[in-house]
């Protein structure tokens, strides 16, 4: 068995009935003598000793979470750091555990000078956290990054090996391009719809080689920043500008036409690019009703197809956009920031010449306002609230106590402009207005702390299920009709129940929900996704559920990209967990299992 010492550790001596806590300085060998012995870095509360029970230990190994072989030399340790040593060739470690002589025993341990719990009274149960980490390998993503165990336990812990991207980027005569910047995105899921979201960006070497390391399975774009060609020699002032356009891969302009590279667990994939030198071109925008007390944002795209790539800038003095552009169609959009933001979209063409034009106008973006009808059986409900605007404060009334608007992009690459409430104007302004809407199309998303939204309509749009589509000019209003007759649930979850029936014996810190279930529902149910964290003895529940039907799913671990908004996605799941049907004013009992991410 092998220990390793861990940094900024503590340590602690008893010295005639007192206890003298101390830095560790260079004293390795000691250390591991101390842990040989059965002493732990803690201090022990309550005057209780500290001893070790050689009979009560954790074993296990680390395997490979795709082909299951053993993984040797991985650092293995309790959350808590005061446990460590390396597996040996076959993978395997093993951890002697400490026992207090006191049921209500509490160790402290001081990490930089704070203070942390330990453990606490044996009742709060049997619980150990271990992680493992090696280079090469990331946390699986199926098991989660900490991994629960019990005295006398035999675990497994599996570590995902890292997947790559790595490439070269040459220029159009074949040499290496040196110095280019190449970023990577990937597919995520936000709000339960799956996005490109950008991610690192990495410089070329010497030798025009980049690489993207520490990558969990899943799908990726990689796309080149632009870059001007300001080679002295070939230079000539005054003469015509060259750069080098930003190139998707496998080697298309825009992102519409970019390739998706599926990456497997332990997978390398080599994707080299070709950048193309280009004339580029001057371009001017005059900018009218620039007027503002902020800045502006702008976004060059394509065709008209948005994705990150070409830039322009903002002149304030001469009120207009400018910048560099090769041939081709672009899209330019801009908008203002502040309480009183503007925006335009133009559209123009760079065809072997400077361009001047056309004016793009700023419009005042727009304004909706939301007209909420309560059908609530509690009248009596009563949530005090104040607002102050830093020279007055007064109270709030009505919907905007418990009711929480915003919106945020229905595409890709959609900027989050505006959509706030407008604050109140005083104490008897009850009104709810989302205020500087630029034109596109947006997700609504309502929250409340008391009922729930049973319908928010716009015209004929159902706008639970459906985006909003904001134009040049404010629309007709929001209408939101809030009920307050929800269903109750609770269950278990039989496999985390049926784990609790170890001796209690060890706990460190504070215990994460030892399982997820998620209320996923029905393309066109009314329900509402929700996320309920299960106990240690296997049981969950939820008071506020939303009437309708949903598909109810067990994870042992927490499932940030769960597609729940996306139905096509979701057939994955179609044969898993269970389906309910909740009515108002219900109460449902359910059991579950939790299953696998990856079945």
């Amino acid at each position: 068995m092998e220990f390793s010492r861990l940094a900024k550790r503590t340590w602690v001596r008893s010295d005639r009935g007192r206890t003298r806590v101390g830095p560790i300085r260079s004293m390795t060998i000691p250390f591991v003598v101390l842990l040989a012995a059965g002493y732990t870095c803690v201090e022990l509360g309550f005057g209780q000793s500290l001893q070790l029970d050689r009979q009560s230990t954790v074993h296990g190994r680390v395997v490979n979470a795709v082909t299951r072989e053993p993984i040797g030399r991985v650092l293995v340790g309790s959350t808590d750091s005061l446990f460590a040593m390396l597996t040996d060739s076959d993978g395997h470690f093993e951890f002697p555990l400490p026992k207090v002589n006191s049921d209500t025993a509490t160790a402290v341990t001081f990490v930089e000078g704070k203070s942390q719990r330990v453990w606490s009274s044996a009742n709060a149960g049997n619980r150990l956290w271990l992680t493992a980490r090696k280079p090469g390998f990331l946390d699986d993503p199926n098991e989660g990054s900490q991994v629960e165990v019990a005295a006398g336990s035999e675990i497994t812990i599996s570590l995902m090996p890292e997947a790559l991207i790595k490439g070269r980027v040459s220029l159009s005569a074949t040499d290496a391009a040196v110095g280019i910047t190449v970023q990577i995105l990937s597919r995520q899921v936000q709000d339960g719809l799956a996005r490109w979201m950008p991610g690192v960006a990495v410089r070329t070497n010497s030798a025009g080689e980049f690489r993207f390391a520490e990558l969990l399975p899943g799908a990726y774009r990689l796309v080149t920043h632009e870059l001007m060609d300001n080679d002295p020699v070939t230079t000539v002032l005054g003469g015509q500008l060259y750069g080098y356009p930003p190139v998707y891969y496998p080697g298309v302009a825009d992102f519409a036409a970019a390739a998706t590279i599926p990456l497997t667990a332990g997978q390398t994939f080599q994707a080299d690019l070709s950048l193309t030198r280009q004339p580029y071109y001057s371009v001017k925008i005059p900018v009218a009703n620039a007027e503002m007390n902020g800045g502006m944002s702008l976004n060059v795209s394509v065709q008209g197809h948005r994705g990150p790539g070409y830039s322009l800038g903002y002149n304030a003095g001469e009120q207009r956009i400018e910048g560099l552009l090769p041939n081709g169609n672009y899209v330019v959009e801009a908008a203002t920031y502040g309480p009183n933001s503007a925006s335009a979209t133009g559209n123009i063409r760079v065809a072997g010449a400077p361009i001047e034009g056309p004016t793009m106008t700023l419009t005042r973006n727009s304004s909706l306002s939301l007209d909420v009808k309560e059908e609530f059986s509690n009248t009596g409900r009563n949530d005090p609230m104040s607002w102050s605007d830093g020279k007055h404060t007064f109270d709030l009334h009505g919907p905007r106590t418990y009711l929480q608007v915003s919106v945020y992009g229905a595409d890709d690459f959609a900027q989050q402009r505006g959509g706030s409430l407008r604050p109140p104007t005083g104490p008897n302004d009850d009104s709810l207005v989302l205020d500087n809407l630029s034109p596109g199309r947006y997700w609504l998303r309502l929250s409340s702390s008391h009922g729930y939204v049973a319908a928010a309509t716009m015209g004929r749009v159902d706008l639970l299920h459906e985006p909003l589509v904001v134009g040049s000019r404010s629309g007709m209003p929001i209408e939101i009709r809030m009920r307050d007759d929800t269903a109750e649930i609770d269950g278990t979850v039989a496999d985390v129940a049926a784990r609790q029936t170890m001796s209690p014996a060890f706990i460190t810190g504070l215990l994460p929900p030892h399982a997820w279930v998620y209320f996923v529902p029905s393309p066109d149910s009314l329900g509402q996704f929700q996320q309920v964290g299960v106990s240690d003895d296997g049981r969950f529940s939820s008071q506020m559920m939303v009437p309708g039907s949903y598909r109810v799913l067990a994870f042992k671990n927490q499932q940030p990209n769960l597609p729940y908004r996306d139905a096509e996605a979701m057939r994955a799941y179609e044969t898993k967990g269970q389906v309910i049907h909740l009515a108002a004013g219900q109460k449902a009992t359910l059991q579950l299992q939790t299953i696998s991410s990856t079945e």
